[in-house]
C-alpha cells in the first residue's frame, strides 16, 4: 500500500476519534461579538459547509466527519494543484 493511502487511513480514524470532542462553543470572535451584542447580518452566500457541517446528512456526528474530511481532501488537493502550478513556473 502507498504511503499517501496510509495517511489518508490513518487521517480518517483520527477524525472519527477526534470529531466527538470538538467544541461547540463559539470561537473567540463569535464570542466577543455575542459579548458586545453585535448581531451577524444574514450571510449572501451559506458556503460549502456552513458550521463544519454537510445540510445533507441528518446525522451530527456523520455530517461533522464528513465535512472534516471534504475539507481536508479539499485543502490537500488544492494545495497539490498549486505547488505543481508553482514548480512548473519555476
Amino acid at each position: 500500500m502507498k504511503g499517501y493511502v496510509k495517511a489518508l487511513i490513518i487521517i480518517t480514524l483520527g477524525f472519527a476519534i477526534l470529531v466527538p470532542f470538538a467544541s461547540t462553543y463559539p470561537d473567540g470572535l463569535e464570542k466577543v461579538a455575542e459579548t458586545l451584542g453585535i448581531e451577524e447580518p444574514e450571510p449572501l452566500w451559506e458556503g460549502l459547509m456552513p458550521d463544519y457541517t454537510l445540510q445533507t446528512v441528518e446525522n451530527p456526528y456523520v455530517s461533522t466527519l464528513l465535512a472534516g474530511f471534504c475539507g481536508m481532501l479539499l485543502v490537500l488537493a488544492s494545495s497539490c494543484i498549486l505547488g505543481k502550478a508553482i514548480s512548473q513556473s519555476n
